[in-house]
Protein backbone atom coordinates (compact mmCIF):
# COMPACT_ATOMS: atom_id res chain seq x y z
CA UNK A 1 0.00 0.00 0.00
CA UNK A 2 2.91 2.53 0.46
CA UNK A 3 3.99 2.32 -2.56
CA UNK A 4 0.63 3.41 -4.07
CA UNK A 5 0.77 6.17 -2.14
CA UNK A 6 4.36 7.48 -2.88
CA UNK A 7 2.80 7.00 -6.56
CA UNK A 8 -0.50 9.05 -5.96
CA UNK A 9 2.14 11.76 -4.00
CA UNK A 10 4.11 12.18 -7.35
CA UNK A 11 0.87 12.15 -9.94
CA UNK A 12 -1.09 14.52 -7.96
CA UNK A 13 2.46 16.69 -7.76
CA UNK A 14 4.16 16.58 -11.00
CA UNK A 15 2.39 18.14 -13.87
CA UNK A 16 5.30 17.57 -16.51
CA UNK A 17 7.27 15.32 -17.57
CA UNK A 18 11.43 15.71 -16.22
CA UNK A 19 12.00 17.12 -12.81
CA UNK A 20 9.93 18.37 -10.16
CA UNK A 21 11.53 19.98 -7.00
CA UNK A 22 9.97 18.92 -3.52
CA UNK A 23 11.00 22.07 -1.22
CA UNK A 24 13.16 19.48 0.32
CA UNK A 25 17.05 19.58 -0.52
CA UNK A 26 18.49 16.70 -3.09
CA UNK A 27 14.87 15.62 -2.91
CA UNK A 28 13.00 16.17 -6.66
CA UNK A 29 10.29 14.05 -7.93
CA UNK A 30 10.32 12.86 -12.14
CA UNK A 31 7.51 11.62 -14.56
CA UNK A 32 7.82 10.73 -18.12
CA UNK A 33 5.08 9.81 -20.32
CA UNK A 34 7.65 9.12 -23.58
CA UNK A 35 10.09 6.85 -24.44
CA UNK A 36 13.42 8.81 -23.80
CA UNK A 37 16.46 6.41 -25.73
CA UNK A 38 18.98 5.98 -23.27
CA UNK A 39 21.53 9.44 -23.51
CA UNK A 40 24.84 10.43 -21.53
CA UNK A 41 23.94 11.49 -17.96
CA UNK A 42 26.19 12.02 -15.00
CA UNK A 43 25.05 10.69 -11.72
CA UNK A 44 25.99 12.46 -8.35
CA UNK A 45 25.82 10.38 -5.80
CA UNK A 46 22.21 9.36 -5.30
CA UNK A 47 19.61 7.16 -4.89
CA UNK A 48 16.62 6.62 -7.87
CA UNK A 49 13.60 4.83 -6.74
CA UNK A 50 10.77 4.11 -9.40
CA UNK A 51 7.13 3.20 -8.29
CA UNK A 52 5.53 2.99 -11.96
CA UNK A 53 7.18 1.96 -15.00
CA UNK A 54 10.80 1.10 -15.56
CA UNK A 55 14.04 3.19 -15.76
CA UNK A 56 17.33 2.41 -17.60
CA UNK A 57 21.38 2.82 -16.98
CA UNK A 58 24.30 2.19 -18.61
CA UNK A 59 27.51 2.00 -17.16
CA UNK A 60 30.78 1.42 -19.52
CA UNK A 61 28.69 -1.23 -21.40
CA UNK A 62 26.72 -3.04 -18.05
CA UNK A 63 22.90 -2.44 -18.32
CA UNK A 64 21.05 -1.97 -15.00
CA UNK A 65 17.19 -1.87 -15.44
CA UNK A 66 15.29 -1.36 -12.20
CA UNK A 67 11.63 -0.54 -11.05
CA UNK A 68 9.74 -0.85 -8.33
CA UNK A 69 10.98 -3.92 -6.79
CA UNK A 70 14.70 -2.62 -6.94
CA UNK A 71 16.02 0.62 -6.77
CA UNK A 72 19.12 2.17 -7.91
CA UNK A 73 22.31 2.97 -5.93
CA UNK A 74 24.96 4.98 -7.16
CA UNK A 75 27.15 6.36 -3.99
CA UNK A 76 29.94 7.82 -6.40
CA UNK A 77 29.69 10.03 -9.03
CA UNK A 78 29.22 7.57 -12.72
CA UNK A 79 29.38 8.76 -16.31
CA UNK A 80 26.31 6.77 -17.75
CA UNK A 81 23.79 6.49 -20.14
CA UNK A 82 20.23 6.78 -18.87
CA UNK A 83 16.72 6.64 -20.62
CA UNK A 84 13.22 5.74 -19.80
CA UNK A 85 12.85 3.37 -22.82
CA UNK A 86 9.34 1.92 -22.34
CA UNK A 87 7.38 5.22 -20.69
CA UNK A 88 4.57 6.37 -22.55
CA UNK A 89 1.56 8.29 -22.03
CA UNK A 90 -1.06 5.38 -20.98
CA UNK A 91 2.09 3.85 -18.55
CA UNK A 92 3.82 6.49 -17.16
CA UNK A 93 6.84 6.38 -14.96
CA UNK A 94 6.84 7.80 -11.85
CA UNK A 95 9.86 8.16 -9.42
CA UNK A 96 12.07 10.00 -7.07
CA UNK A 97 15.82 11.26 -7.16
CA UNK A 98 16.98 11.55 -4.27
CA UNK A 99 20.83 13.41 -3.82
CA UNK A 100 22.82 11.61 -1.16
CA UNK A 101 24.15 14.39 1.10
CA UNK A 102 28.88 13.59 1.34
CA UNK A 103 28.91 14.23 4.99
CA UNK A 104 25.83 13.58 6.28
CA UNK A 105 26.23 9.76 4.79
CA UNK A 106 29.87 10.11 6.10
CA UNK A 107 28.50 10.93 9.69
CA UNK A 108 26.12 8.23 9.42
CA UNK A 109 27.90 5.47 7.91
CA UNK A 110 31.28 6.36 10.92
CA UNK A 111 28.18 6.33 13.55
CA UNK A 112 27.29 2.52 12.80
CA UNK A 113 30.58 1.78 13.05
CA UNK A 114 31.11 2.65 16.21
CA UNK A 115 27.56 1.62 17.91
CA UNK A 116 28.04 -2.20 17.64
CA UNK A 117 24.89 -4.08 17.70
CA UNK A 118 24.49 -6.11 14.89
CA UNK A 119 25.70 -4.62 11.59
CA UNK A 120 28.16 -6.49 9.54
CA UNK A 121 31.11 -4.65 9.90
CA UNK A 122 32.63 -2.89 6.86
CA UNK A 123 36.60 -3.46 5.65
CA UNK A 124 38.46 -1.97 3.39
CA UNK A 125 36.94 0.09 0.56
CA UNK A 126 34.74 -0.79 -2.66
CA UNK A 127 35.60 -4.31 -4.25
CA UNK A 128 32.45 -3.89 -6.86
CA UNK A 129 31.17 -1.56 -9.79
CA UNK A 130 29.93 1.97 -8.59
CA UNK A 131 26.37 1.40 -9.30
CA UNK A 132 24.24 -1.36 -7.72
CA UNK A 133 20.10 -2.35 -7.56
CA UNK A 134 19.06 -3.01 -4.85
CA UNK A 135 15.78 -4.73 -3.18
CA UNK A 136 12.80 -2.60 -1.87
CA UNK A 137 12.13 -3.51 1.48
CA UNK A 138 9.42 -2.09 4.74
CA UNK A 139 11.74 0.00 5.92
CA UNK A 140 12.93 1.95 3.20
CA UNK A 141 9.87 2.56 1.83
CA UNK A 142 8.19 3.77 4.75
CA UNK A 143 11.33 6.28 5.32
CA UNK A 144 10.55 7.37 1.99
CA UNK A 145 6.66 8.08 2.26
CA UNK A 146 6.84 9.57 5.51
CA UNK A 147 9.63 12.43 3.92
CA UNK A 148 7.41 12.77 0.69
CA UNK A 149 4.44 13.22 2.70
CA UNK A 150 6.00 16.26 4.18
CA UNK A 151 5.43 18.45 1.18
CA UNK A 152 1.68 19.05 2.08
CA UNK A 153 2.65 21.37 4.65
CA UNK A 154 6.35 24.06 4.17
CA UNK A 155 6.74 24.44 7.96
CA UNK A 156 6.59 20.85 8.40
CA UNK A 157 9.28 20.48 5.74
CA UNK A 158 11.14 23.10 7.01
CA UNK A 159 11.05 21.70 10.78
CA UNK A 160 11.15 17.83 9.68
CA UNK A 161 12.68 18.03 6.01
CA UNK A 162 16.35 17.46 7.76
CA UNK A 163 15.34 14.78 9.93
CA UNK A 164 13.61 12.66 7.26
CA UNK A 165 15.67 12.46 4.94
CA UNK A 166 18.35 11.53 7.22
CA UNK A 167 15.84 8.91 8.41
CA UNK A 168 15.97 7.59 4.66
CA UNK A 169 20.00 7.78 4.37
CA UNK A 170 19.86 5.13 7.70
CA UNK A 171 17.37 2.96 5.70
CA UNK A 172 19.51 2.48 2.88
CA UNK A 173 22.74 2.68 5.01
CA UNK A 174 21.09 -0.55 6.49
CA UNK A 175 19.24 -2.10 3.60
CA UNK A 176 20.30 -4.52 1.39
CA UNK A 177 22.83 -2.45 -0.11
CA UNK A 178 23.94 -1.19 3.28
CA UNK A 179 27.44 -2.50 2.94
CA UNK A 180 28.14 -1.31 -0.17
CA UNK A 181 27.21 2.38 0.41
CA UNK A 182 28.67 2.34 3.68
CA UNK A 183 32.24 0.97 1.95
CA UNK A 184 31.67 3.81 -0.20
CA UNK A 185 31.10 6.76 2.15
CA UNK A 186 33.46 5.18 5.32
CA UNK A 187 37.04 6.60 6.42
CA UNK A 188 38.81 4.21 3.77
CA UNK A 189 37.86 4.21 0.56
CA UNK A 190 40.30 6.06 -1.36
CA UNK A 191 38.76 5.22 -4.46
CA UNK A 192 35.59 7.12 -3.99
CA UNK A 193 37.13 10.31 -2.18
CA UNK A 194 39.31 10.15 -5.80
CA UNK A 195 36.31 10.20 -7.91
CA UNK A 196 35.06 12.99 -5.58
CA UNK A 197 37.79 14.81 -6.32
CA UNK A 198 37.91 14.38 -10.21
CA UNK A 199 34.17 15.12 -10.28
CA UNK A 200 34.32 18.62 -8.91
CA UNK A 201 38.07 19.24 -10.97
CA UNK A 202 36.95 18.04 -14.42
CA UNK A 203 37.95 21.76 -15.63
CA UNK A 204 41.87 21.13 -14.41
CA UNK A 205 44.39 19.01 -15.64
CA UNK A 206 44.07 15.69 -14.01
CA UNK A 207 46.90 12.60 -13.98
CA UNK A 208 46.56 9.04 -13.16
CA UNK A 209 50.09 10.20 -11.03
CA UNK A 210 48.21 12.70 -9.26
CA UNK A 211 45.03 10.60 -8.33
CA UNK A 212 47.53 7.77 -7.14
CA UNK A 213 49.13 10.31 -4.33
CA UNK A 214 45.81 11.29 -3.79
CA UNK A 215 44.83 8.16 -3.11
CA UNK A 216 47.91 6.87 -1.39
CA UNK A 217 48.12 4.50 -3.35
CA UNK A 218 50.86 3.12 -6.50
CA UNK A 219 50.02 3.96 -9.61
CA UNK A 220 49.74 0.20 -10.31
CA UNK A 221 47.52 -0.71 -7.20
CA UNK A 222 45.50 2.72 -7.72
CA UNK A 223 45.14 1.68 -11.42
CA UNK A 224 43.75 -1.92 -10.41
CA UNK A 225 41.54 -0.93 -7.54
CA UNK A 226 40.02 1.95 -9.70
CA UNK A 227 38.86 -0.41 -12.59
CA UNK A 228 37.37 -3.14 -10.36
CA UNK A 229 35.27 0.05 -8.67
CA UNK A 230 34.57 1.53 -11.92
CA UNK A 231 34.92 -0.76 -14.61
CA UNK A 232 36.88 1.77 -16.35
CA UNK A 233 40.47 2.54 -16.25
CA UNK A 234 41.09 6.15 -14.44
CA UNK A 235 41.95 8.15 -17.73
CA UNK A 236 38.79 6.59 -19.37
CA UNK A 237 36.87 7.40 -16.53
CA UNK A 238 38.40 11.07 -16.58
CA UNK A 239 37.32 11.03 -20.35
CA UNK A 240 33.93 10.00 -20.63
CA UNK A 241 32.74 11.83 -17.14
CA UNK A 242 34.13 14.90 -19.03
CA UNK A 243 32.45 13.73 -22.73
CA UNK A 244 29.19 13.00 -20.73
CA UNK A 245 29.16 16.48 -18.73
CA UNK A 246 29.34 18.16 -22.45
CA UNK A 247 27.28 16.26 -24.07
CA UNK A 248 24.56 17.50 -21.24
CA UNK A 249 25.18 20.70 -21.27
CA UNK A 250 25.24 20.89 -25.09
CA UNK A 251 21.48 19.42 -25.15
CA UNK A 252 21.25 22.29 -21.99
CA UNK A 253 22.04 25.18 -24.56
CA UNK A 254 25.19 25.73 -23.72
CA UNK A 255 27.74 26.02 -26.98
CA UNK A 256 30.04 23.51 -28.31
CA UNK A 257 32.70 25.65 -27.00
CA UNK A 258 31.76 26.57 -24.09
CA UNK A 259 30.78 22.95 -22.84
CA UNK A 260 35.00 21.87 -23.82
CA UNK A 261 36.47 24.61 -21.83
CA UNK A 262 33.63 24.01 -19.33
CA UNK A 263 35.07 20.19 -18.70
CA UNK A 264 38.58 20.59 -19.24
CA UNK A 265 39.68 20.58 -23.16
CA UNK A 266 41.86 23.15 -24.21
CA UNK A 267 41.81 22.07 -27.74
CA UNK A 268 38.54 22.54 -29.43
CA UNK A 269 39.33 20.04 -32.35
CA UNK A 270 40.39 17.44 -29.18
CA UNK A 271 37.38 17.80 -27.74
CA UNK A 272 35.25 17.55 -31.29
CA UNK A 273 37.10 13.98 -32.28
CA UNK A 274 36.82 12.50 -28.68
CA UNK A 275 33.47 13.46 -29.04
CA UNK A 276 32.29 12.17 -32.30
CA UNK A 277 34.29 8.57 -31.19
CA UNK A 278 32.64 8.13 -27.77
CA UNK A 279 28.84 9.58 -29.33
CA UNK A 280 28.77 8.94 -33.49
CA UNK A 281 28.62 12.80 -33.86
CA UNK A 282 30.00 15.78 -33.73
CA UNK A 283 29.25 18.10 -30.99
CA UNK A 284 27.61 20.24 -33.90
CA UNK A 285 25.27 17.16 -35.01
CA UNK A 286 24.31 16.87 -31.12
CA UNK A 287 23.37 20.46 -30.22
CA UNK A 288 21.09 20.18 -33.44
CA UNK A 289 19.55 16.64 -32.63
CA UNK A 290 19.45 16.94 -29.02
CA UNK A 291 17.41 17.94 -25.82
CA UNK A 292 17.40 17.19 -21.91
CA UNK A 293 14.13 15.34 -22.03
CA UNK A 294 14.23 13.88 -18.40
CA UNK A 295 16.23 16.68 -16.27
CA UNK A 296 19.13 14.16 -15.94
CA UNK A 297 17.25 11.89 -13.67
Amino acid sequence: MSKEQIKKLIADRTDHDGLTETGIEGVRLFRATQAIPCVPAVYEPCIVAIVSGAKEAILDGNRYVYDDSRYLCCPMSMPVKAGTPTASAESPLYGVFISLDLWVMTELALEMETAGGDLPSVKGGLREPGIRLTGWDATFTDALLRLLQLGASPTDMAVLGTARVRELYYAILKGEAGIFVRQAFGAGNAIARSIAHVSSHLDAPISIDDMATRAGMSRAAFHRKFKQVTTMAPIQFVKSMRLNNAAMKIAGGMTVNEAAIDVGYVSPSQFSREFKRMYGQSPREWSDGHQVLAGGA
